[in-house]
């Protein structure tokens, strides 16, 4: 079994596996006629259950024979230009190169005796972004697993830096629109069900900062604390930017800690054209940041950024073992004094290698695409008699909805678009996600792909309509 072990001795055959691996899904790549197959729960799962865990194969090129089976042949590629439904990127080549490099290396990035240079291109990477934030020289960050987890990390932070005499005291301002990690952060640091308060939004879904400025105000009546704003640049549904510089006015104002989720956002850091939409960010306490979205970058790839280093200090334990207080003197640069997870993958490489092959300009070049994109499927949206199109986009999201000549009624409308969606995803041609909007079901594409073309837009538009159509018309029969 020693033979299936990384190192000097068989190096030779990583480099032979890992090539087999490689030419499997670069074939697939090549081939994939459209995002998905169609394939169902009840046709995949019996093929992963026949799997005898216990009976290994022996042999990569068999392995990947039926992995071809269980998983790549009906895999979801991103990469697709018809693939127009979460906040999913295609990837970049330098990034999966770093991806390899970071897996077969197998640095943690915990502390210097695992990592060194991870160590310190991670530092270089959170110094960078801060700089293309705007934050000054006493700013700071980690990377983190996801937006969700850097959500939790800065409201850890704004909780331990608000002055309250109990959690119940404390409350939390969002928009209702933003990302639900923000109320499940809220509960996993143990705060109140009432702790979260929900900012409604104007017609262009951000923040309304009167509403926001009369909530704080209720609060600080109420003998409460206002523990953190969370603005968003970029919500999940309608990539919609709040407006940061009076939200930042407030948040001064109340003394309030100031988050801002650029999760999605945080490609205008490169943007060649827009960077000015996001203009605010720089007077945030703390940010999140996720590459693995904007800036094309494999999953996970996603940083937690402080305008105040001296902030993190409220998530550093010291073990004797591992990061013992002896090395802050000896100015050892450990990562996990930073950081709410103790083992971590060197996922800062994916991002170093992109930089250094394509640049930021080349990052923000692809990201701008898919923001001109995205208004040229307005334009057709709004063109277009079949369908309601919800707001005109500020990144590269489209809520829309179907909407048939003569039906009226709003629930079948509703069910109408489900089973569009549904339909559409059991063909494998297009995949698009849903949302709701004032109760209602809506589409929703959500453009990432520079390859994605006006004409893809067109064609899924047709496709939805078509079954939508074909429900209506099946749904009229059953009615007769």
């Amino acid at each position: 079994m020693r033979s299936h072990l990384l190192n000097g001795l068989t190096a030779e055959s990583y480099r032979r596996s890992v090539t087999e691996g490689v030419e499997r899904v670069a074939a697939k790549l090549a081939t994939a006629a459209s995002p998905f197959t169609g394939v169902t729960v009840d046709d995949l799962a019996p093929r992963v259950d026949s799997v005898d865990l216990d009976q290994p194969l022996g042999d990569t090129a068999a392995a990947l024979d039926e992995l071809e089976e269980v998983y790549l042949r009906d895999a979801v590629y991103f990469h697709h230009p018809r693939y127009l439904a979460h906040l999913n990127c295609p990837v970049v080549i330098p990034a999966v190169v770093g991806e390899a490099v970071l897996s077969a290396v197998n640095s943690s990035l915990d502390t210097w005796d695992q990592s060194a240079g991870g160590t310190l291109i991670e530092r270089k990477l959170i110094d960078w972004t801060n700089a293309r934030i705007g934050f000054g020289p006493a700013a700071d960050g980690v990377f983190t697993s996801g937006g969700s987890q850097s959500n939790l990390q800065a409201l850890l932070l704004a909780r331990e830096e608000a002055k309250a005499e109990s959690f119940g005291q404390l409350r939390v301002f969002t928009s209702e629109v933003s990302h639900f990690s923000v109320k499940k952060s809220a509960k996993l640091l143990g705060l109140g069900p009432d702790a979260v308060v929900v900012i409604p939004v104007d017609h262009e879904k951000r923040m309304h900062t009167v509403a926001l400025a009369r909530e704080l105000e209720r609060c600080v009546q109420d003998s409460l604390v206002p523990m953190a704003v969370v603005a968003t640049a970029g919500t999940t549904d309608f990539g919609s930017i709040d407006p940061l510089p009076e939200i930042a006015e407030l948040c001064a104002q109340f003394g309030t800690w100031m988050h801002v989720d650029a999760a999605y956002g945080c490609g205008l850091l490169t943007s060649l054209k827009h960077r000015d939409r996001i203009d605010g960010i720089e007077r945030a306490d703390s940010v999140t940041v996720d590459y693995h979205k904007s800036f094309f970058q494999p999953v996970s790839s996603s940083a937690v950024l402080v305008r105040d280093a001296a902030t993190l200090r409220h998530a550093t334990y010291h073990a004797d073992y591992l990061n013992p207080r002896r090395m802050v003197q000896e100015r050892i640069p450990n990562q996990v004094d930073k950081s709410l997870q103790t083992t971590r993958r060197f996922d800062a490489l994916k991002l170093w290698m992109t930089l250094r092959v394509m640049g930021a300009d080349g990052i923000g070049e692809l990201f701008d695409e898919v923001c001109a994109l995205a208004q040229e499927g307005w334009a057709l949206l709004a063109a277009d008699p079949r369908y309601d199109v919800v707001v005109a986009p500020s990144l590269s999201t489209l809520v829309f909805r179907y909407i048939p000549a003569d039906v009226t009624d709003p629930a079948e409308i509703d069910r109408a678009n489900l089973y569009a969606r549904k339909a559409l995803f059991a063909s494998g041609d297009a995949v698009v996600a849903g949302t709701k909007v004032g109760g209602r079901h809506y589409l929703k594409f959500t453009l990432l792909n520079p390859e994605t073309t006006a004409a893809d837009i067109a064609a899924v538009l047709d496709l939805i309509a078509g079954h939508a159509e074909q429900y209506l018309g099946e749904s009229l029969d059953r009615a007769s």
